[in-house]
Protein backbone atom coordinates (compact mmCIF):
# COMPACT_ATOMS: atom_id res chain seq x y z
CA UNK A 1 0.00 0.00 0.00
CA UNK A 2 1.12 3.39 -0.46
CA UNK A 3 1.22 5.58 3.11
CA UNK A 4 1.86 8.70 4.18
CA UNK A 5 2.81 9.53 7.52
CA UNK A 6 3.47 12.29 9.89
CA UNK A 7 5.07 12.60 13.41
CA UNK A 8 8.33 10.82 13.79
CA UNK A 9 8.88 10.18 17.29
CA UNK A 10 10.57 6.98 18.84
CA UNK A 11 7.07 5.18 18.26
CA UNK A 12 6.57 6.64 14.35
CA UNK A 13 9.26 5.92 13.44
CA UNK A 14 9.19 3.02 14.30
CA UNK A 15 5.91 2.09 13.08
CA UNK A 16 6.95 3.62 10.18
CA UNK A 17 10.35 1.83 9.49
CA UNK A 18 8.00 -1.73 9.98
CA UNK A 19 5.83 -0.80 7.35
CA UNK A 20 8.83 0.00 5.21
CA UNK A 21 10.00 -3.26 6.17
CA UNK A 22 6.43 -5.25 4.97
CA UNK A 23 6.82 -3.46 1.93
CA UNK A 24 5.02 -0.87 1.94
CA UNK A 25 5.71 2.63 -0.04
CA UNK A 26 5.89 5.10 2.59
CA UNK A 27 6.04 8.87 2.42
CA UNK A 28 7.32 10.84 5.40
CA UNK A 29 7.19 14.20 7.11
CA UNK A 30 9.07 15.68 9.90
CA UNK A 31 9.84 19.19 11.00
CA UNK A 32 13.05 17.35 12.33
CA UNK A 33 15.49 16.03 9.50
CA UNK A 34 17.31 13.35 11.82
CA UNK A 35 14.15 11.04 11.44
CA UNK A 36 13.20 10.94 8.26
CA UNK A 37 16.40 10.83 7.08
CA UNK A 38 17.19 7.48 9.01
CA UNK A 39 14.32 6.40 7.01
CA UNK A 40 15.08 7.77 3.93
CA UNK A 41 18.24 4.72 4.38
CA UNK A 42 15.28 2.14 4.99
CA UNK A 43 13.36 3.44 1.47
CA UNK A 44 11.51 6.31 2.55
CA UNK A 45 9.96 8.73 0.25
CA UNK A 46 10.80 11.87 2.06
CA UNK A 47 8.74 14.99 1.54
CA UNK A 48 8.77 18.61 2.38
CA UNK A 49 5.33 19.08 3.72
CA UNK A 50 2.23 17.10 5.32
CA UNK A 51 0.33 17.43 2.39
CA UNK A 52 2.90 16.33 -0.17
CA UNK A 53 2.58 13.15 2.34
CA UNK A 54 -0.89 13.06 2.36
CA UNK A 55 -1.65 10.78 -0.45
CA UNK A 56 -1.81 7.44 -1.51
CA UNK A 57 -4.26 4.91 0.27
CA UNK A 58 -4.06 6.54 3.81
CA UNK A 59 -2.31 8.80 5.83
CA UNK A 60 -0.59 7.76 9.51
CA UNK A 61 -0.49 10.97 11.85
CA UNK A 62 1.73 9.95 15.52
CA UNK A 63 1.73 13.40 16.44
CA UNK A 64 2.26 13.85 20.45
CA UNK A 65 -0.80 15.94 21.28
CA UNK A 66 -4.23 18.04 20.75
CA UNK A 67 -1.64 20.78 19.56
CA UNK A 68 0.18 18.73 16.98
CA UNK A 69 -2.63 17.20 15.39
CA UNK A 70 -4.41 20.44 15.40
CA UNK A 71 -1.37 22.63 13.60
CA UNK A 72 -0.73 20.04 11.27
CA UNK A 73 -4.38 18.49 10.70
CA UNK A 74 -6.51 21.09 11.31
CA UNK A 75 -5.12 24.93 10.71
CA UNK A 76 -2.98 22.93 7.92
CA UNK A 77 -6.22 22.19 6.28
CA UNK A 78 -5.28 18.59 5.38
CA UNK A 79 -8.94 18.20 4.95
CA UNK A 80 -10.36 20.90 3.20
CA UNK A 81 -11.88 18.65 0.12
CA UNK A 82 -12.97 15.13 -0.58
CA UNK A 83 -10.01 12.41 -1.34
CA UNK A 84 -10.68 8.68 -0.95
CA UNK A 85 -6.86 8.42 1.33
CA UNK A 86 -7.69 7.33 4.41
CA UNK A 87 -6.15 9.24 7.79
CA UNK A 88 -5.44 7.27 10.47
CA UNK A 89 -4.67 8.47 13.59
CA UNK A 90 -2.69 6.97 16.16
CA UNK A 91 -2.10 9.58 18.66
CA UNK A 92 -3.15 9.79 22.00
CA UNK A 93 -6.11 12.90 22.23
CA UNK A 94 -8.34 14.35 23.57
CA UNK A 95 -12.05 12.65 22.95
CA UNK A 96 -13.31 16.44 22.03
CA UNK A 97 -10.38 16.84 19.39
CA UNK A 98 -11.11 12.82 18.19
CA UNK A 99 -15.22 14.14 17.61
CA UNK A 100 -13.89 17.58 16.06
CA UNK A 101 -11.98 15.78 13.75
CA UNK A 102 -14.87 13.01 12.98
CA UNK A 103 -16.96 15.96 11.86
CA UNK A 104 -14.71 17.90 10.16
CA UNK A 105 -13.73 15.15 7.93
CA UNK A 106 -16.86 13.84 7.54
CA UNK A 107 -18.23 17.36 6.17
CA UNK A 108 -15.18 17.41 4.10
CA UNK A 109 -15.68 13.53 2.51
CA UNK A 110 -12.44 12.38 4.00
CA UNK A 111 -12.46 8.91 5.05
CA UNK A 112 -11.36 8.72 9.02
CA UNK A 113 -10.20 6.15 11.54
CA UNK A 114 -8.61 5.96 15.13
CA UNK A 115 -6.06 3.62 15.76
CA UNK A 116 -4.20 4.46 18.88
CA UNK A 117 -1.39 1.90 20.03
CA UNK A 118 -0.77 -0.01 23.25
CA UNK A 119 3.03 -0.82 23.82
CA UNK A 120 6.24 0.60 25.06
CA UNK A 121 9.35 1.10 22.42
CA UNK A 122 10.60 -2.58 22.63
CA UNK A 123 7.00 -3.94 21.49
CA UNK A 124 7.04 -1.57 18.68
CA UNK A 125 10.75 -2.16 17.43
CA UNK A 126 9.49 -5.61 17.26
CA UNK A 127 6.03 -5.10 15.10
CA UNK A 128 4.14 -6.10 18.27
CA UNK A 129 1.67 -3.36 19.30
CA UNK A 130 -1.31 -3.84 19.74
CA UNK A 131 -3.50 -1.94 17.65
CA UNK A 132 -6.92 -0.24 19.03
CA UNK A 133 -9.21 0.64 15.96
CA UNK A 134 -12.10 2.26 16.04
CA UNK A 135 -14.46 3.57 12.73
CA UNK A 136 -16.39 2.24 9.73
CA UNK A 137 -15.48 -1.40 9.44
CA UNK A 138 -14.63 -1.59 5.58
CA UNK A 139 -12.20 1.26 5.87
CA UNK A 140 -10.40 -0.93 8.89
CA UNK A 141 -10.61 -3.92 6.67
CA UNK A 142 -8.97 -1.79 4.16
CA UNK A 143 -6.07 -0.76 6.11
CA UNK A 144 -5.63 -3.94 8.26
CA UNK A 145 -2.27 -5.10 6.06
CA UNK A 146 -0.89 -1.54 7.73
CA UNK A 147 -2.12 -2.68 11.43
CA UNK A 148 -0.70 -6.46 10.59
CA UNK A 149 3.01 -4.63 9.68
CA UNK A 150 3.14 -2.77 13.20
CA UNK A 151 1.21 -4.76 15.47
CA UNK A 152 0.37 -8.15 16.92
CA UNK A 153 -3.08 -8.10 17.26
CA UNK A 154 -5.78 -5.10 16.11
CA UNK A 155 -8.73 -4.61 18.84
CA UNK A 156 -11.72 -3.11 17.24
CA UNK A 157 -13.95 -0.99 20.02
CA UNK A 158 -16.71 0.62 17.51
CA UNK A 159 -17.51 2.50 14.66
CA UNK A 160 -16.77 5.59 16.01
CA UNK A 161 -13.38 6.99 16.03
CA UNK A 162 -13.53 8.89 19.20
CA UNK A 163 -14.06 5.27 20.92
CA UNK A 164 -10.62 4.41 20.38
CA UNK A 165 -9.04 6.90 22.35
CA UNK A 166 -11.54 6.64 24.98
CA UNK A 167 -10.16 3.12 25.19
CA UNK A 168 -6.58 4.37 24.62
CA UNK A 169 -6.84 7.30 27.28
CA UNK A 170 -8.42 4.66 29.77
CA UNK A 171 -5.77 2.01 29.44
CA UNK A 172 -3.12 4.91 30.26
CA UNK A 173 -4.87 5.82 33.18
CA UNK A 174 -5.04 2.11 34.21
CA UNK A 175 -1.08 2.14 33.97
CA UNK A 176 -0.65 5.16 35.19
CA UNK A 177 -2.45 3.93 38.40
CA UNK A 178 -0.81 0.37 38.54
CA UNK A 179 2.87 2.62 38.44
CA UNK A 180 1.80 4.50 41.45
CA UNK A 181 0.69 1.61 43.65
CA UNK A 182 3.62 -0.31 43.34
CA UNK A 183 5.23 2.98 44.08
CA UNK A 184 3.24 3.63 47.12
CA UNK A 185 3.76 -0.58 48.07
CA UNK A 186 7.30 -0.03 47.58
CA UNK A 187 7.69 3.03 49.52
CA UNK A 188 5.98 1.06 52.50
CA UNK A 189 7.74 -1.71 51.89
CA UNK A 190 11.34 0.37 51.92
CA UNK A 191 9.97 1.89 55.39
CA UNK A 192 10.27 -1.81 57.06
CA UNK A 193 13.52 -2.52 55.58
CA UNK A 194 12.03 -4.66 53.06
CA UNK A 195 14.31 -4.18 49.36
CA UNK A 196 11.82 -3.20 45.98
CA UNK A 197 13.43 -6.23 44.99
CA UNK A 198 12.02 -8.37 46.65
CA UNK A 199 8.76 -7.32 47.40
CA UNK A 200 8.39 -6.29 43.19
CA UNK A 201 9.83 -9.47 42.13
CA UNK A 202 7.42 -11.29 44.03
CA UNK A 203 4.21 -9.64 43.64
CA UNK A 204 4.99 -9.57 39.72
CA UNK A 205 5.53 -13.28 39.85
CA UNK A 206 2.66 -14.46 41.84
CA UNK A 207 -0.07 -11.79 42.34
CA UNK A 208 0.55 -9.22 39.92
CA UNK A 209 2.10 -11.51 36.77
CA UNK A 210 1.20 -9.42 33.86
CA UNK A 211 3.62 -7.84 31.99
CA UNK A 212 2.33 -3.91 32.64
CA UNK A 213 3.62 -4.52 36.60
CA UNK A 214 6.52 -6.85 35.36
CA UNK A 215 7.49 -4.13 33.15
CA UNK A 216 7.12 -1.44 35.91
CA UNK A 217 7.90 -3.43 38.82
CA UNK A 218 11.65 -3.66 36.98
CA UNK A 219 11.90 -0.29 36.05
CA UNK A 220 11.23 0.93 39.22
CA UNK A 221 13.85 -1.43 40.91
CA UNK A 222 16.20 -0.65 38.74
CA UNK A 223 15.59 2.98 38.88
CA UNK A 224 16.09 2.82 35.27
CA UNK A 225 13.89 5.81 34.23
CA UNK A 226 16.46 6.83 31.34
CA UNK A 227 16.23 6.70 28.26
CA UNK A 228 12.50 7.23 28.79
CA UNK A 229 10.05 4.35 27.37
CA UNK A 230 7.43 6.92 27.80
CA UNK A 231 8.19 10.23 29.01
CA UNK A 232 6.74 11.51 32.16
CA UNK A 233 5.23 14.84 30.44
CA UNK A 234 3.15 12.78 28.29
CA UNK A 235 1.97 10.39 30.73
CA UNK A 236 0.52 13.74 32.69
CA UNK A 237 -0.88 14.91 29.36
CA UNK A 238 -2.65 12.10 28.71
CA UNK A 239 -3.65 11.97 32.60
CA UNK A 240 -5.58 15.02 31.63
CA UNK A 241 -7.64 14.03 29.16
CA UNK A 242 -8.83 11.07 31.22
CA UNK A 243 -9.59 13.56 33.55
CA UNK A 244 -10.99 15.96 30.92
CA UNK A 245 -13.12 12.86 29.41
CA UNK A 246 -14.66 11.81 32.76
CA UNK A 247 -15.48 15.57 33.16
CA UNK A 248 -17.20 15.79 29.84
CA UNK A 249 -19.83 13.17 31.22
CA UNK A 250 -19.70 13.41 35.15
CA UNK A 251 -17.44 10.38 35.57
CA UNK A 252 -15.93 10.67 38.63
CA UNK A 253 -12.49 9.41 38.97
CA UNK A 254 -11.25 10.22 42.38
CA UNK A 255 -8.02 8.24 41.80
CA UNK A 256 -7.06 10.59 38.57
CA UNK A 257 -7.51 13.98 40.56
CA UNK A 258 -4.65 12.23 43.22
CA UNK A 259 -2.46 10.96 40.71
CA UNK A 260 -2.44 14.57 38.87
CA UNK A 261 -0.67 16.06 42.07
CA UNK A 262 2.13 13.17 41.79
CA UNK A 263 2.40 14.32 38.11
CA UNK A 264 2.65 17.59 39.47
CA UNK A 265 5.37 16.78 41.94
CA UNK A 266 7.47 14.78 39.67
CA UNK A 267 7.21 18.00 37.09
CA UNK A 268 8.37 20.19 39.74
CA UNK A 269 11.08 18.32 40.61
CA UNK A 270 12.54 18.10 36.69
CA UNK A 271 11.77 14.51 36.04
CA UNK A 272 9.74 15.52 33.11
CA UNK A 273 11.62 14.25 30.17
CA UNK A 274 12.08 10.99 32.21
CA UNK A 275 10.38 7.37 31.41
CA UNK A 276 6.63 8.14 33.59
CA UNK A 277 7.90 5.21 36.08
CA UNK A 278 10.16 8.06 37.57
CA UNK A 279 6.51 9.06 39.79
CA UNK A 280 7.91 6.00 42.25
CA UNK A 281 10.52 8.99 43.14
CA UNK A 282 7.28 11.07 44.47
CA UNK A 283 6.11 8.11 46.89
CA UNK A 284 9.95 7.49 48.34
CA UNK A 285 9.83 11.19 48.82
CA UNK A 286 6.78 11.69 51.10
CA UNK A 287 7.79 8.92 52.85
CA UNK A 288 11.10 10.80 53.65
CA UNK A 289 13.47 7.49 52.20
CA UNK A 290 16.34 8.55 50.49
CA UNK A 291 16.28 8.79 46.95
CA UNK A 292 20.43 9.19 45.68
CA UNK A 293 20.48 5.28 43.68
CA UNK A 294 23.96 4.63 46.04
CA UNK A 295 21.95 5.05 49.03
CA UNK A 296 19.12 2.99 48.30
CA UNK A 297 21.48 -0.40 46.48
CA UNK A 298 20.27 -2.11 49.85
CA UNK A 299 16.43 -1.63 48.26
Amino acid sequence: MKVGFVGLGGMGSTMAANLLKAGHEVRVWSRRPEPADRLRELGAHVVDSPHAAFQGDAFVSMLSDDAAVRAVVVEGGLFAAKTDTIHINSATISVALAEELTALQEKAGAPYLAAPVFGRPQAAAAAKLHVVAAGDPALIAKVQPLFDAIGQKTWIVGDRPSQANVVKICGNFMLASAIETLSEASALANAYDIPTKILLELMTSTLFASPAYQIYGKIITDQSFEPAGFRLKLGFKDLHLALAASEALNVPLPFGAALRDVFLEAIADGLEDVDWSAISQVAQRRAHLPRDPEKRKQW
